[in-house]
């Protein structure tokens, strides 16, 4: 009887080893052009000012803008930038130039490569956007960390969507008296 037991627990230990595996591959090995939400990039000229860039995210609902020169890919322009480059900063909006904000020569892949390298890209560097260029060198799209998500959400669709309520949370106020 033990013995079916242990035979019966290694069974579901390795059904579940191989579907984590069959996941992982399915996540990881997907071109990044197959992730469901990417969208055609959003792109301005170097000589664009700050507050049209900032306008241009904000239109778009977009975290970065990709700052082109010559129809190539120079630089992207993110909210982090806002945050830590022109909030706070004597910064004319109307007048200074994104190119002056940005961040120049990006890392980028190209929309045939996978969704690994993308997460190894935004893991090891850092960012929340990653450029995706063909190759010529122009702007193919932006994979965001979102996308992942989203795609994530999407092979997981029943877990995620169907968790149970949060556990109870303990009143730390005194009741009655």
């Amino acid at each position: 009887m033990l013995e079916e037991i242990f035979a019966e627990e290694e069974e579901i230990a390795a059904e579940r080893e191989a579907e984590a595996a069959r996941l992982g591959a399915q996540i990881l090995g997907l071109p990044i052009r197959e992730l469901s939400t990417l969208r055609p990039p959003v792109c301005v000229g170097r000589a664009v000012s700050v507050r049209s860039a900032i306008d241009r995210m904000n239109e778009s609902g977009v975290g970065c803008v990709l700052v082109e020169d010559n129809g190539r890919l120079c630089g992207i322009f993110t909210e982090r930038d806002v945050l830590t480059k022109v909030v706070g900063q004597p910064v004319d909006l109307d007048r200074e130039p994104v190119e002056q904000f940005m961040t120049p020569d990006p890392e980028c892949l190209s929309p045939d490569d996978r969704v690994s390298y993308a997460l190894n890209k935004m893991a090891v560097g850092g960012f929340r956007h990653v450029p995706l260029v063909d190759d010529e060198g122009r702007p193919a799209g932006v994979v965001s960390m979102r996308n992942i998500v989203d795609y994530m959400v999407e092979l997981f669709r029943t877990e995620v969507l169907n968790l149970p309520p949060l556990p109870r949370q303990v009143s730390r106020a005194r009741e009655g008296a």
